[in-house]
Formats: structure tokens, C-alpha cells, sequence
């Protein structure tokens, strides 16, 4: 991706180095003033009518961990960090590298998505993306960085522990620069999620669901968010960012992070029921469908099958 030189977001908190303090026994994301998912039905806003819901963790961690994503959206228990989690410190100079990079993907992110909205004669309201070191209190509650990058919409920001990038391609097999910006473009799909309007209802209705119909919903969710990620690497490549064979970086690391390939690749074997991000030929297609489209309005998981 051509990204050096570029401006920078200035939505960029730097937490990283702080403490814990304050974080008690990393208990999980709970319900702390609006996590919500979503019920999947229309938004209101016109054009970007397809803009549908909300998920807070990109939860690829969860067969590294056994932390399961729908826990942490209930309050459930997160307990302290695997194994798998342990701390992957980077250097110094890498990660400030990284930090440049996040800040000028962000700001990529905006423009997109700040001109999507002005079309329908809305102005966007920009996430905040924080960086942290090991743990950090959100609105949404607590979290380590075993959990990955997730989306708050408590506090409309996404959190993002850059060690995470080393993990993505050491564990996961997904390097790349690229492959990099699909997962940040993925977690601000989640804030687009944000502004429609439906997540009340989905976290109403969630709270008479049943597990494997909430995984279901899930899954449609990240679906979405994976589109609309694709949708930005369209964006970016009219903007004559993308380096040759940058869009197969963003297909490898949707195949590697597809639940039914971290199931196989835990555990032997996957259980369908259990999936909440999709398979790895869902991810792929719809990141495709969106790069492809660059229409936010072709990203609508929500009717019919996935």
C-alpha cells in the first residue's frame, strides 16, 4: 500500500505504555452504556440504507483463547489472558512505524466515508482509534489484548493493540501491509454499523435469542463489516494506493480468520452452529463483493443468504 507521506487521522489516541490501572481482573467487554448488536432491518438513512448494525470484537482470538465474543457482549467472564495471549512486544521503531501507518489508514477511512455521507447530506461523525499496550478501560468495559481489535460503541472507538499486527502474521499466516488496513477498515465498518440507528433493537431482541441464533446474527454483522472493508479497498484504489497484490493480502487474511479455519486449525475439526464471523469463503466474498462494487448499498447481509 502506497501510505508513507501521506496525512495522517488526527482521531488517534496514543495510549500505549500506560498501566493497567484500574482493570481489576479484566472481567470483559460488558454492556456498559450501549453494546449492542444489531436486529439486522433497515437503517434510515437513505442511500446508506444497507448500513446495518454492529458488532464490538473482531473476536478471531476466540479459538486461541476460548473466549467466546457473545460472553463479553453480555458481561460474561473474560478471564485473564491464554497462553496464546502472551505479550508480543515490538520494537520501539516498528511500532511507532505502525502507529503511522494506523493514523494514515484511518484517515483514508474518513475521506471515504465522510464523502459516502455527505451524499445523502449527513456529516459523519469520525471514531476515534486508540492504541494500547496489553490492556485498556473502554466504555464498554475492560479488555486485554487477547480479544484483538474491537469496536466500542459506548465510546465510538476502536482499540487496537499493534502487537496484534505481529500475531496476524506470525499465528495467522496473514502478512502484509495491506492485510494490515482490512483489519482497521473492518473495525470502522463496525462504527458505520454504529451510526445507522438499529442497535437497540438487536440488543433487545438478543436477550430472548438463543446462543446459536445470536451466532447466526453474528455472523451477518461481520459479514457486513468485511463488505464495507472491501468497499474502502475500492476507494483506495482509485486513489492509486494499492500496491500489486495488496487486495490478495485483505482474501488471505479473511481466509485465515474465517471461523471454520481457526476451528480446523485449533482444534481439528468445526462446528457450524458455533461460527460468528463466517467462514472463510464468506469473508472472502463479501470483502470481494465490496471492492468490487465500492457500493456500501451492495453490502446488505441481512436479506437472504450468506
Amino acid at each position: 500500500m502506497k501510505w508513507r507521506g501521506r496525512e495522517r487521522s488526527s482521531n488517534i489516541e496514543d495510549r500505549r505504555g500506560q498501566r493497567r490501572g484500574g482493570l481489576g481482573g479484566l472481567g470483559g467487554l460488558g454492556r456498559s452504556g450501549g453494546i449492542r448488536i444489531p436486529t439486522g432491518g433497515r437503517g434510515s438513512r437513505g442511500g446508506i440504507s444497507g448500513l446495518i448494525g454492529i458488532v464490538v470484537v473482531l473476536g478471531i482470538i476466540w479459538f486461541a483463547t476460548g473466549q467466546n465474543p457473545l460472553d463479553m457482549l453480555s458481561g460474561g467472564s473474560g478471564g485473564a489472558p491464554s497462553a496464546n495471549a502472551t505479550s508480543r512486544q515490538l520494537p520501539a521503531e516498528g511500532q511507532d512505524e505502525l502507529a503511522d501507518f494506523v493514523g494514515v489508514v484511518v484517515k483514508e477511512t474518513e475521506d471515504l466515508w465522510s464523502a459516502q455521507f455527505a451524499a445523502i447530506g449527513e456529516d459523519y461523525p469520525e471514531p476515534t482509534v486508540v492504541l494500547f499496550t496489553d490492556a485498556v478501560n473502554t466504555a464498554c468495559g475492560a479488555a486485554d489484548s487477547s480479544v484483538g481489535p474491537f469496536y466500542c460503541p459506548g465510546d465510538s472507538k476502536v482499540y487496537i493493540d499493534l502487537s496484534f499486527y505481529d500475531q496476524l502474521h506470525r499465528q495467522f499466516g496473514a502478512p502484509g501491509d495491506f492485510a494490515q488496513a482490512y483489519v482497521l477498515a473492518h473495525e470502522v465498518g463496525h462504527h458505520i454499523q454504529n451510526l445507522t440507528g438499529v442497535l437497540p433493537e438487536f440488543n433487545q431482541a438478543r436477550q430472548s435469542m438463543s446462543l446459536e441464533e445470536a451466532n447466526a446474527w453474528s455472523v451477518r454483522v461481520e459479514l457486513q463489516a468485511d463488505c464495507y472493508a472491501g468497499v474502502w479497498a475500492n476507494y483506495a484504489g482509485q486513489e492509486n494506493l494499492l500496491d500489486r497484490g495488496d487486495i490478495e493480502e485483505a482474501l488471505n487474511a479473511a481466509n485465515q480468520i474465517g471461523d471454520d479455519t481457526l476451528q480446523r486449525r485449533m482444534q481439528g475439526f468445526a462446528v457450524p452452529k458455533t461460527f460468528n464471523h463466517g467462514t472463510s469463503a464468506q469473508r472472502q466474498a463479501w470483502f470481494e463483493r465490496g471492492y468490487q462494487s465500492g457500493n456500501p448499498g451492495d453490502c446488505d447481509t441481512f436479506s437472504g443468504n450468506v
